[in-house]
């Protein structure tokens, strides 16, 4: 938001390499960034500061990505943060669900950074020319 607050994400992603891939990518864009390296670690870091907005990923060991974004939809503070789930699932079904689950945006990997940006950017109210 320009000349407003930075606006933060939650990289949620049991590979460490692609969160920090995520965490650099988008510092460079200048969000802030917050890692989440399980569903139990980004249900407790969402309750403890709620973020602008949360990347996650679906295949995670324990509480996969479906329970977090079940869990975050079913509660009435989280509900209202905009997620992304990021996946190498790319069936319709696999689609379908997230919809259905009230997902804001589905980006499969391998993804194309400025294709990850632009849904980060539509979501968040950032449009060209705005920046963080």
């Amino acid at each position: 938001m320009f000349g407003g607050a930075v606006s933060r994400v939650l990289v949620v992603d049991d590979d460490a390499v692609i969160r920090n891939l995520l965490e650099v990518n988008l510092q460079l864009e200048g969000y802030e960034v917050s890692l989440a390296i399980d569903g139990g670690d980004a249900l407790t870091q969402v309750a403890a500061a709620p973020p602008d907005l949360i990347l996650l990923d679906v295949m995670m060991p324990g509480m996969d990505g479906w329970d977090v974004a079940k869990r975050l939809k079913d509660d009435e503070i989280a509900a209202a943060i905009p997620v992304v789930l990021l996946t190498a699932r790319a069936m319709r079904a696999d689609v379908q669900r997230g919809t259905d689950l009230g997902v804001e945006g589905y980006v499969t990997k391998p993804f194309d950074p400025d294709e990850l940006l632009a849904v980060i950017d539509r979501l968040l109210g950032a449009g060209a020319g705005e920046r963080r």
